[in-house]
């Protein structure tokens, strides 16, 4: 990339078919249809991929596939988080070589009792920002039980040339992003945020510059970024206040579900299948998912009709 990444980025589920298989002809279908809802970039492989239900093999093939297909239409960001700092740093590499535009990574986390200190954590980033020439994302969620100070972030920015891109989705988010912009400065070049949205307002407010949601409706929370950006602070707010009931429910209710359902009943995928031990949603939620998202007119309800 060129000029710094901004705007949104929705992560791309990963569909399987009914038999639990994963469903490559359907992923091809989920990337077209989040180019046609036109997102700025696309990440795959993240957890609303399912990322820990993949086996190495399977992971492989979609890295390779979605790179491929997408062909350099939009920005690719593979996430290559694990553990073990040797694998990570393998995975960058290969998503590199591949044609990613940057890569997103967890912190190293395998449960309370074996999570790194801080130095770990520190030189897990340092040897894949040493192995690649690409950005790397780091992002910072509740989900890793890993906790990553804003001076430790800080340096990571200042100290590890490819660490510019920070996907910020913890507890008081806006405050955190507000924070480390203060600290690090322009060794941030994109300040992101997550949780489907459902703080972007207060996240824009503190200096987020883009959005990594589900690719449920991203052509309707990707207004809200530009617009903000753009000064039109005001009609940024109206667009957010239209999309949070969709936006909450999504988050609160549905999880990596949503987007699925949602693909599945456009026509972009066939099943919405989760892997075990993942379970459906219930009826009584998915009704409520779809009467919202019929309300937005979103495009994945209607892209492969």
């Amino acid at each position: 990339m060129t000029t710094p990444l901004t705007g949104i980025a929705p992560i791309a589920p990963t569909p399987f078919h009914q038999d639990g298989t994963v469903d490559y002809e359907g992923m091809t279908r989920v990337l077209d249809c989040m180019i046609d809802q036109g997102v700025d970039a696309i990440c795959v492989l993240a957890n609303y991929s399912e990322q820990f239900l993949l086996s190495d093999e399977e992971r492989a093939r979609l890295t390779q596939l979605c790179l491929e297909h997408v062909a350099g239409r939009k920005p690719v960001i593979v996430t290559t988080s694990h553990f073990s700092t040797d694998i990570a740093t393998a995975r960058a590499v290969e998503a590199q070589s591949l044609g990613a535009a940057m890569v997103m990574m967890m912190p190293p986390y395998h449960g309370v009792g074996i999570a790194p200190s801080p130095k770990g954590v520190f030189e897990h980033f340092a040897a894949v920002n040493d192995a690649i020439s690409i950005p790397i994302m780091v992002q910072d969620a509740p989900l890793s039980g890993v906790t990553m100070s804003v001076d430790l972030l800080s340096r990571m920015a200042q100290e590890l040339e490819n660490l510019t891109y920070f996907k910020i989705e913890c507890p008081f988010a806006a405050e955190k992003l507000a924070a480390l912009i203060e600290a690090a400065g322009d060794h941030i070049l994109g300040p992101f945020d997550g949780e489907e949205a459902v703080t972007l307002l207060a996240d824009l407010d503190a200096g987020a510059t883009g959005t990594m949601t589900s690719a449920m409706f991203p052509e309707k929370i990707r207004p809200i970024v530009k617009e903000y950006r753009a000064g039109n602070v005001e009609r940024a707010l109206e667009h957010w206040q239209t999309c949070l009931p969709l936006i909450n429910h999504e988050n609160r209710q549905c999880g990596l579900r949503a987007c699925k359902t949602v693909m599945m009943e456009g026509g972009v995928i066939k099943s919405d299948r989760v892997r075990h031990p993942l379970v459906p949603l219930s009826a009584r939620t998915k009704d409520r998912l779809l009467s919202l998202a019929r309300d937005l007119d979103v495009i994945a309800l209607r892209w492969g009709k």
